[in-house]
C-alpha cells in the first residue's frame, strides 16, 4: 500500500536474530536474500508448523523492493477490482511475492519490518489456502484475513515487550479512517489511547 510516514516513537529492537538486507536495490529477491534467516525464527513455525509447507512458504515466496514511497504487500496475481484506476499493484501471476517499497526497506525500524513481513506471509498462507485478500465490498478492518495477519504480529510484538502506544501506531494506516482505526484497535485488544 502506498506509504504516508507513520508517527516516530520510540521503538524496539527487532527480535534476537532478525536481520534485513537494507542496501538492496529494486528488483525481485529470494524472500530469504532480503531477511536472512527469517524462517528458523520463532514466529516462522508458529506461522506454519509443518516443516515441509514451512520450508516451500520462505523458499518459494519472493521480495520485490520498488522505488516507491510504500509499506509492504502481497502482490495479486492480477489487477483487484478495487484499484483499478486508483493504484497499479504490482503483480505477480505466477507466484506469491511481497512488494516492499525500498525506503521502507532501508529506513523503518527493525521491529516494523519484523512485523510487516510476518504479516504479509500471513497473507500468504491465507491466499494459499483460498482466501481472497481483495475482497471486494468488505471495509479492510473487517476482513478476517487482515483481522488475523495483524492478531499474529500483535502477539508477536508484545511478546517482544512493544509498547501499546507503538502498536497504535502501527494500527493507523493511512487508508482508514479514525474510527477503523478505533474499530480494529478494539478488535485487536490494543488499548485506545
Amino acid at each position: 500500500m502506498p506509504a504516508a510516514k507513520r508517527p516516530r516513537r520510540p521503538e524496539p529492537d527487532g527480535p534476537p536474530g532478525f536481520r534485513v538486507a537494507r542496501d538492496l536495490l529494486p528488483g525481485r529477491h529470494p524472500l530469504l536474500e532480503v531477511f536472512p534467516g527469517l524462517d528458523s525464527l520463532p514466529p516462522a513455525r508458529r506461522l506454519e508448523p509443518d516443516p515441509e509447507r514451512r520450508a516451500r512458504l520462505f523458499g518459494e515466496t519472493c521480495v520485490e523492493v520498488v522505488d516507491a514511497d510504500m509499506w509492504m504487500y502481497v502482490a495479486p496475481h492480477e489487477i483487484p477490482t478495487e484499484a483499478r484506476g486508483r493504484w497499479k499493484p504490482v503483480v505477480a501471476p505466477d507466484r506469491d511475492c511481497i512488494v516492499v517499497g525500498m525506503d521502507h526497506l532501508r529506513e523503518s525500524p527493525a521491529v516494523m519490518l519484523f512485523m510487516d513481513i510476518y504479516h504479509e506471509l500471513c497473507h500468504v498462507r491465507q491466499r494459499q489456502g483460498g482466501a481472497n485478500l481483495w475482497e471486494p465490498g468488505v471495509s479492510y478492518v473487517k476482513r478476517w484475513t487482515e483481522v488475523e495477519a495483524y492478531r499474529f504480529v500483535v502477539e508477536e510484538a508484545r511478546s517482544l515487550g512493544v509498547a501499546d502506544a507503538f502498536l497504535r501506531d502501527y494500527l493507523k494506516v493511512e487508508w482508514i479512517s479514525d474510527a477503523e482505526h478505533r474499530e480494529l484497535l478494539h478488535e485487536l485488544n490494543v488499548p485506545a489511547k
